[in-house]
């Protein structure tokens, strides 16, 4: 689904994992306004080898195989909702030997991965037909059997739509809501559309939740994005994809059609042809570097959810290397519908992928009876026969829990960080040995380029869940990056959050990613402050001293004990992932307490 690129960690062993960025693998999905096509629309004559559906020709997959079994195929066009001249297209599957006036809800997913060509670059098909990305989704589910149509939309600027490319802007928005309202209007529809995708479409879901139309019953997002700036940039730091993610994009608009889609499809395929500046307008969008700018502030779909009630399923990876936790804790809060998550140690994943050992890669089993038990549920008024929890988490110990809500915490506190010192060098500290925190011992020595404050041990396991938060008075220019550890009594460290910023404030406070890790007893936590010193930001350091001064860490607390285990399996992924961000730091003595998550008479010192 996505390119990856390898970095250099020089602080760890992280330089063996794969880290995204580059591509943001993103699963849009967007209901669009188009003709109606007949409920049953008559199949092509059997045995023509190139079968291209049209809005009123059906094909079957016995006349062209890129069409999923049981399902039959059409295209249409329809404007887009902003009053443009945006055209967009849309395949449709309905199910074969669908009667004529018979209804059926619909699955819809919209972005920029549905081109007849292939989803990111052409892939050597021998002849047009619908995208296969989600058709481990309709097989899966026995989609079509279970009576549901499912409609790909191209997003403006992809596949067979026009227009400019726009990244979850307001043109993006203006198709969903087309794509929603287009889907719930169609002869052979109920009326009652589900979203559906991963990553990009993920986020069109999300925008689907946010447009509130009447028509959307229910949202599933694998992965998304919940605010587009912090996927590109953090905190005034750009990542490596300001560039890669608007140039993938920008070659995935460039794709033409194939060779035998009808005329109208290759035309508005070669849109881009005729307006070059929708790759420049793209790509300069991206470096905007302020969160506060109007270009991010319309693509911030956590602040937009406030009110919103659309019944939600999602997952997120906690160690995701893509789509990162950030925003979802606002997203969250925002939204007031049904919710439902799985959360989790895993990658850039679906809920349904296997690795090559045949391994679920988010360990727990189920994920397509639970999608349709969700849809059945708000598309059909079906009550579900299992009970499934809310949210159902796997933390850092590989093992799963049910919760009500996430987070869950049986208190908040604050620990003190007190003071420090480094230089931004851009150089990472070395991976054992002395760092800032050393040096501030011994008046006289420089200042490396991080120091490292530390808790006495754990007396009983810990999870840290949530969204930790750091504030502090910083005097100097450059870059910060902050760091959580959780340091074994064997003196290994394993890196579980981190989070970079800019340092254009005396006083700065920023959320760290959204995390769930238990400390066991006689572990310790360790925060490590200092320069960028990984691959995975594109920083300038200023090669000053930064001071530090009342740092102080915000932290959600709970105690594992009384957890309510569900079903699930280790996520292979979470030992790929230990394994490649643990290291040792230098010593020191601890500097404060964490507090017992069920003590409130133990404040921390």
């Amino acid at each position: 689904m996505k390119p990856r690129r390898t970095t250099s960690r020089p602080t760890n062993r992280a330089a063996q994992l794969t880290t995204a960025g580059l591509v943001t693998a993103l699963a849009l999905t967007v209901t669009l306004v188009a003709p109606a096509a007949p409920a049953a629309a008559a199949p092509q004559e059997a045995g023509n080898r190139a079968a291209i559906a049209t809005a009123t020709d059906g094909v079957t997959h016995e006349e062209n195989e890129r069409v999923p079994e049981g399902a039959v195929w059409t295209q249409h066009y329809f404007p887009s909702s902003d009053g443009s001249d945006t055209e967009l297209h849309a395949d449709v599957l309905l199910p074969e030997g669908l009667a004529e006036g018979e209804k059926v809800p619909v699955i819809l997913s919209a972005g920029a991965y549905f081109g007849h060509a292939g989803e990111i670059v052409p892939e050597g098909h021998e002849r047009s037909g619908p995208s296969a990305r989600f058709q481990d989704f309709m097989k899966g589910t026995d989609l079509f059997d279970k009576g549901y149509a499912f409609v790909m939309v191209d997003t403006r600027g992809f596949g067979g739509s026009t227009g400019c490319l726009d990244f979850g802007g307001p043109g993006d928005r203006a198709d969903v809501e087309a794509a929603i309202d287009w889907s719930a209007d169609r002869p052979w529809s109920t009326g009652a559309v589900g979203m559906y995708g991963k990553s990009f479409d993920a986020l069109t879901g999300l925008i689907g939740n946010n447009a509130d139309r009447d028509a959307l019953k229910a949202v599933v997002a694998q992965e998304p994005v919940w605010d587009a700036y912090r996927l590109i940039h953090a905190n005034g730091v750009p990542r490596p994809n300001v560039v890669a993610t608007a140039t993938t994009y920008n070659a995935i608009a460039a794709m033409p059609g194939m060779k035998d889609d009808d005329a109208r499809y290759r035309a508005n395929a070669d849109y881009e042809k005729k307006h070059p500046e929708c790759f420049v307008e793209n790509s300069d969008g991206y470096r905007i570097a302020d969160p506060a700018d109007p270009y991010w502030t319309e693509r911030d779909q956590s602040e937009k959810a406030e009110g919103t009630d659309t019944p939600l399923f999602f997952t997120q990876g906690f160690t995701e290397s893509n789509t990162k936790p950030e925003g979802m804790k606002e997203f969250l809060a925002n939204h007031r519908g049904p919710k439902r998550g799985w959360l989790g140690p895993w990658d850039h994943v679906r809920g349904n992928e296997k690795d090559g050992k045949g391994r679920l890669e988010m360990g727990r089993a189920g994920w397509f009876e639970e999608t349709m038990s969700f849809y059945d549920q708000y598309l059909k008024g079906v009550k579900p026969t299992a009970a499934h929890p809310p949210y159902a988490i796997q933390d850092s110990t590989g093992t799963w829990r049910a919760q009500k809500t996430w987070p869950e915490a049986d208190r908040s506190v604050t620990v003190p960080l007190g003071d420090g010192v480094y230089v931004d060098s851009g150089k990472a500290p070395p991976a054992s040995g002395k760092s800032g925190e050393a040096s501030l011992k011994k008046p006289g020595r420089t200042p490396g380029a991080s120091y490292v404050v530390r808790s006495r041990p754990l007396d009983r396991p810990t999870r840290i869940t949530g969204t930790p938060r750091i504030s502090m008075t910083a005097e100097g220019e450059g870059n910060m990056m902050v760091k959580l550890y959780d340091v074994g009594e064997d003196g290994k460290a394993v890196m579980f959050d981190e989070q970079v910023s800019r340092l254009d404030a005396d006083r700065l406070a920023l959320d760290l990613k959204s995390a769930d890790w238990t400390l066991a007893a006689g572990h310790t936590l360790a925060v490590e402050i200092g320069t960028i010193g990984t691959g995975d930001w594109l920083d300038t350091p200023s090669r000053q001293t930064v001071r530090i001064t009342n740092a102080r860490l915000d932290l959600s607390l709970d105690d594992p004990s009384d957890d309510t285990p569900t079903a699930g399996e280790r996520a292979p992924y979470l030992d790929t992932y230990i394994s490649a961000y643990t290291t040792r730091l230098p010593s020191g003595k601890p500097a404060f307490t964490l507090p017992d998550p069920k003590d409130r008479t133990k404040n921390a010192p």
